[in-house]
């Protein structure tokens, strides 16, 4: 989109790509309890624990894991669209590195490296 900023221009790419990260975990915990006993809370279980207070510490495991994964996902699609556009909002390319002659990290790139 001409004349929108990052955030804007790289909307539905974000959207599809936190949707595509975070689906596994969604459906990991839709399915949590009615197909899997995890091992945790089957061992607590055994082990003498109500299962009410297992049910309780799964669902606390299973929410960390997807906050971690969300956060996780958030934070290396928002980092890849700055990374991918400069500071005027401008979408960098590949020759826009290879005309300075070096990388991001400050390696020595000569035109037949890159493909």
């Amino acid at each position: 989109m001409l004349g929108a900023t990052r955030q804007v221009a790289a909307a539905p790419v974000t959207r599809e790509a936190l949707r595509s990260a975070l689906m596994p975990t969604i459906n990991s915990m839709s399915a949590t309890g009615v197909v899997s006993l995890p091992g945790m809370m089957t061992g607590q279980i055994r082990g003498g624990v109500p299962p009410a207070e297992a049910v309780k510490y799964q669902i606390l495991v299973m929410f960390l894991i997807a906050g971690g994964t969300g956060l996780g996902a958030v934070t290396a699609v928002l980092g890849g669209v700055y990374r991918l556009t400069d500071g005027r909002h401008r979408l960098r390319l590949v020759s826009d590195r290879v005309a300075s002659g070096r990388t991001p990290l400050g390696r020595e790139v000569r035109i037949g490296d890159c493909r």
